[in-house]
Order: structure tokens, then C-alpha cells, then sequence
């Protein structure tokens, strides 16, 4: 693993990553609150495909710089500059639950430069018309986000509570994909400031429409998935043109990666 720290024109940091050596490059965009390490469970399969991971801490997370009051759009000038700096053109993304969005972020603002995109249990913008956005979701979920849309000062208010799993994801996290508890920690490390400004991004104005992506388009979800619902991914396949949607039976946020993270990956690779 290759760590770097890039400079933003606008004067930031953002701690960066570049693993495996591959003639693919895929940019994985992190959920939350992580940070943005590459997914240790897809290194085998990335070898096998000669797929590169670059990633980066989002602002306020790791070694990054906060930057209160972004919007989802704003990564896509972040990814760009990380990008540059580890010499790469062209790429695909790759993003779970929160890095959904700013997985199509990049689609949709970089266009020709975005080969491909991959949302694994992502989110549906908040204004998403035709969409009950709460509906299916847990009890958990359902008010740290109702939070959110209050305002700042009613999020940091919000005492939080335990994710709404189901069976199947803890079980997962008792397997490979325990690793997120690497990236979980650090991530909260300085406190919950970066978690606040991801969901309040999630609960305001993405500043692009999903509708413009020209990308190859995937959209996975666990149909059970109380974090997200399906219906975010549902809905975002009807609205992104020439997008696809897996749905797995029985996965929850967690549970649908090990069955569909790897199919995610030589999905890409086939662009």
C-alpha cells in the first residue's frame, strides 16, 4: 500500500491510497464513517482481474482536511486531484452505502474520465421525487437522518445508537469483512464531526443530477438492507439511464458484499 497526501487548489489535504500495480484502475469510495483504505476482502480478486484500488480519506476523516458544509458533488474535484497525483486518466468507481453517491458524483461530474460505477447499498438523493426515502428503513437510521435534515445543530445533538443490522450483518462482520472494523475506528478517532458532515450532505442538494450519468451504471443492494433501503438503489436505476440492478435476496448492508462485491469488480472490468 502507497500512501500519499495531496494538496487541493484550494489549498486542503486529503490522505490518499494507491494499491496493487494493475492495468484497471478502480477508485473506492468509502461509507460511513470510514476511512478511505481500500477494502482488504476484494485484494484477491483485484490481482486476479489487474485491477489498481486508489482511495482517499473523505474531508475531516484521517488525514484529510474537514471541509464543513460540502456537498456530494465536491468530491468529484477531490477524486480528479487524487487522481493527477498518482498519475492515472481514466478510471472506474466503486462505492458503498454513503460512497454510493459520491461514487455517481464522479460519474456524473467527470464525464469520459469515469469509465464505470458501481453503488453497493447506496443512497437515493434526499429530494428523489416519487421516493418515500425513510420507508423500509430502521428505527436508527430513521432518526440519525431525520436529524440531519433538521440542521446542523439538531444532528450534533443526536446521540446515535446501534446500526440497524440485520442477523446476516453481523454475521458478515464476524468473517472477512470484519475488516471495516479497521477502518471504523480511526474514522472516529477525532470525534463525530465528519460522520455529521456526510450525512448532512446525504440529507441536502448533491448538486448534480444522477439523471446525467453516461457511465456504465451498476446498482447493487441487499433487499433486506434496513440502513438503506433497497428502494434507493430501485429508484436510482429507473433514473440513470442505460443503468443496471442486482438485487440480493435475504442481504442486509453488510451481508451483500461478500456475494456481491467480487461480481461487482469483474463487472468493471468488462468496460
Amino acid at each position: 500500500m502507497i500512501e500519499a497526501d495531496v494538496r487541493t487548489a484550494d489549498g486542503r489535504n486529503l490522505h490518499a491510497y494507491s494499491r496493487g500495480d494493475g492495468d484497471l484502475v478502480v477508485m473506492w469510495h468509502h461509507g460511513t464513517p470510514n476511512i478511505g483504505s481500500p477494502p482488504v476482502p476484494l485484494f484477491a480478486a483485484a490481482d486476479r482481474l489487474g485491477i489498481r484500488f486508489i482511495s482517499y480519506d473523505r474531508p475531516g476523516y484521517g488525514g484529510s482536511t474537514p471541509l464543513p458544509g460540502r456537498d456530494i458533488a465536491s468530491v468529484a474535484a477531490d477524486a480528479a486531484a487524487v487522481a493527477d497525483v498518482f498519475g492515472v486518466g481514466s478510471f472506474a468507481v466503486l462505492g458503498h452505502s454513503g460512497g454510493g453517491p459520491c461514487a455517481l458524483a464522479c460519474a456524473a461530474l467527470l464525464p469520459g474520465r469515469v469509465t464505470a460505477a458501481v453503488s453497493i447499498s447506496g443512497l437515493a438523493p434526499f429530494d428523489a421525487a416519487g421516493l418515500d426515502w425513510f420507508g423500509g428503513m430502521g428505527a436508527a437510521g430513521v432518526a440519525g437522518l431525520r436529524a440531519a435534515a433538521a440542521g446542523r445543530a439538531a444532528k450534533e445533538a443526536h446521540a446515535g445508537g446501534e446500526p440497524d443490522f440485520l442477523p446476516a450483518d453481523w454475521a458478515a462482520l464476524e468473517g472477512e469483512w470484519g475488516w471495516f472494523g479497521s477502518v471504523v475506528e480511526p474514522a472516529l478517532a477525532a470525534g463525530p464531526a465528519p460522520l455529521i458532515d456526510d450525512d448532512l450532505s446525504y440529507v441536502n442538494p448533491w448538486g448534480f443530477d444522477p439523471a446525467v450519468i453516461a457511465a456504465r451504471t451498476l446498482l447493487v443492494h441487499g433487499a433486506g438492507d434496513l440502513v438503506v433501503p433497497a428502494a434507493h438503489s430501485s429508484w436510482l436505476a429507473a433514473h440513470i439511464p442505460g443503468s443496471s440492478l442486482r438485487l440480493a435476496d435475504g442481504e442486509g448492508h453488510i451481508s451483500v458484499l461478500p456475494p456481491t462485491a467480487v461480481p461487482a469488480l469483474e463487472w468493471i472490468r468488462e468496460v
